[in-house]
């Protein structure tokens, strides 16, 4: 067993090895940004019927994705956790961005009828079955790289290529809706920014092939078997069931904030509050650039306070102000950016600490496994059906209140999972057992 703090990577090695996660996180978030902002064309060209059911429809098509995400995850992280960090986050790029492209080049509706929604619907499960293995390995991998002391500051970089990711997909698709117009954005236009996820793929893939895997996972894989036996599925689920269950409450209260600020906004403010459709994409992204700009401030200081005083501030201060806030979006356009602001303020500090907080929640044996199932199965659940249940709620309640009021409840169960977390900040990742807790800190001293 090497000390914890041994063999840690130069600046450069460590500038490649985040360049190498965020690109294929970006080109995730590209995706659901290009499709988020892009919904009401993809439901005219791909989708039958009338504008409100096509694009409930389109909604459903973005859920489905998700529903396929567990099963990536059992099939990635078991296999990432045995062969490398770095294999199968070469695989999953590929796939990801390969399945994204071909979006773009689906025959429309009324060329080949039904025929469109079902390509649209394959497609979509590829890119969740890639995805179920993307972010868990890409976060992994960044923290196993990164300084025990910085693992904060270093992981909000992953999260920083997520809102990069959306933000460069959702510009785009505004770019191209204000230089093509509505006409042949609808006809052909929507089509060019998902042929981009291409070319990022390849580049995120050449990357990932100049890297070595991860410190921690390669100290690991030179014990052989006495570790190596441990690995496996039936293992995960046998020994570390109150990470998997603690993680995927954290996660609710992660995603459901995360999809419905991000992907559903667009459309909530288009058809719910009545801004334009160039209006309802100006205020995410101007959220969105503002929350990058904060999450390395909040990655650091949770490099120096801890990760659950950041998240119990906005587990608590969403819970709290969400409903003010979306009454503040309600009132003008001015109110919508500064309301969505404010939001994204409260939500930074969830997002910047994932990477950092997330894969100390397992010993390096299970890490990629238990963060790839916990993660995508709460995503699926309750993250990635959050635009159409918020969708669905509304129609059927009237009230357009209702996506705060799933956030306040997603909240809540994080706040509930929250208070089982184990605090990990500055802990090595290196050992046997869970970072933080006892018996880790008193093999790692027998280490030192």
């Amino acid at each position: 067993m090497t000390p914890a703090g041994a063999g840690q990577p130069d600046q450069g090695t460590l500038r490649r090895a985040i360049a190498a996660s965020a690109v294929g996180n970006a080109t995730e978030w590209f995706d659901y940004g290009i499709y988020a902002y892009g919904v009401t064309y993809i439901s005219a060209a791909l989708f039958p019927g009338e504008a409100a059911e096509a694009t409930l429809f389109a909604l459903a098509t973005f859920a489905i994705s998700f529903l396929v995400r567990p099963l990536g995850g059992f099939f990635w992280g078991p296999l990432g956790d045995r062969l490398g960090r770095k294999s199968v986050l070469a695989a999953t790029i590929l796939l990801m961005a390969g399945a994204t492209f071909c979006v773009g080049l689906i025959p429309s509706y009324d060329s080949i009828g039904l025929w469109a929604t079902a390509l649209l619907i394959v497609l979509r499960m590829i890119q969740g079955f890639s995805t179920g293995g993307e972010y868990g390995g890409a976060a992994t991998f960044m923290a196993e790289y990164a300084p025990d002391k910085r693992r904060g500051f270093y992981g909000s970089f992953l999260e920083v290529g997520t809102l990069a990711g959306f933000s460069f997909g959702a510009l785009l698709m505004l770019g191209f809706s204000l230089v093509l117009g509505d006409e042949a954005m609808r006809s052909w236009g929507w089509r060019l920014p998902f042929l981009v996820a291409g070319p990022m793929g390849l580049i995120g893939m050449y990357l990932r092939s100049k890297m070595e895997d991860t410190p921690v996972f390669r100290e690991i894989e030179a014990q052989g078997s006495q570790e190596g036996a441990e690995r496996g599925l039936g293992h995960l689920l046998r020994h570390y069931r109150k990470p998997l269950l603690v993680m995927g409450g954290l996660v609710i209260a992660l995603n459901v904030v995360n999809y419905t600020l991000l992907s559903y906004m667009p459309t909530y403010l288009e058809r719910r509050l009545g801004l334009s459709t160039q209006q309802a994409l100006y205020v995410p992204i101007i959220g969105m650039l503002f929350m990058m700009v904060l999450l390395p401030f909040a990655g650091a200081i949770s490099d120096r306070i801890g990760r659950k005083p950041l998240w119990w501030f906005s587990l608590v201060g969403l819970f709290v102000l969400v409903i003010p806030l979306y009454h503040l979006m309600e009132a003008s356009l001015l109110g919508a950016i500064l309301g969505f602001a404010a939001l994204g303020l409260f939500y930074a500090p969830q997002l910047a600490t994932i990477s950092a907080t997330f894969p100390a929640m397992f010993p390096t044996s299970v890490r990629f496994a238990g963060f790839a199932i916990a993660y995508n199965v709460s995503t699926s659940l309750f993250g990635g059906t959050a635009p159409m249940a918020s969708s669905w709620l509304i129609e059927r309640t009237g009230d357009p209140l209702m996506p705060a009021y799933l956030m306040m409840a997603a909240c809540a169960v994080g706040m509930l999972a929250l208070a089982f977390t184990i605090e990990t900040a500055g802990q090595s990742l290196r050992g046997n057992h869970i970072p933080g807790s006892r018996q880790a800190r008193r093999e790692l001293a027998e280490q030192a």
